[in-house]
């Protein structure tokens, strides 16, 4: 078999969004990135660590989710960030070009 095989290639306008927090074991920066690709699924970027997941509404609902994406310190981070989250992704939900 020859490789690279290239699956696909698709370019769109993706809207993207920056949000920041601090909480009491730290600050965080993420980018969120609304495109039509990943089932309507923001793809989420922490600035810092290069870390990134795709979070939809049932992906907030637990913070070990949240804690082990990011790879976050402790338990108690992994639950502020997904409340900060939660009521941030919403209100700032875009709908790709």
């Amino acid at each position: 078999m020859n490789f690279p095989k290239y699956l696909y290639e698709e370019q769109e306008q993706a809207n993207v969004t920056y949000v920041g927090m601090a909480t009491s074991e730290g600050r965080y920066d993420f980018g969120v990135i609304y495109t039509n690709m990943f089932f309507g699924k923001p793809l989420v970027v922490c600035m810092q660590t290069g870390r990134s997941t795709l979070l939809g509404d049932e992906d907030l609902l637990s913070s070990c989710n949240i804690q082990l994406a990011f790879q976050l310190s402790s338990r108690k981070a992994g639950e502020e960030v997904a409340a900060y989250l939660k009521e941030s992704l919403p209100s700032t939900r875009l709908q790709a070009k």
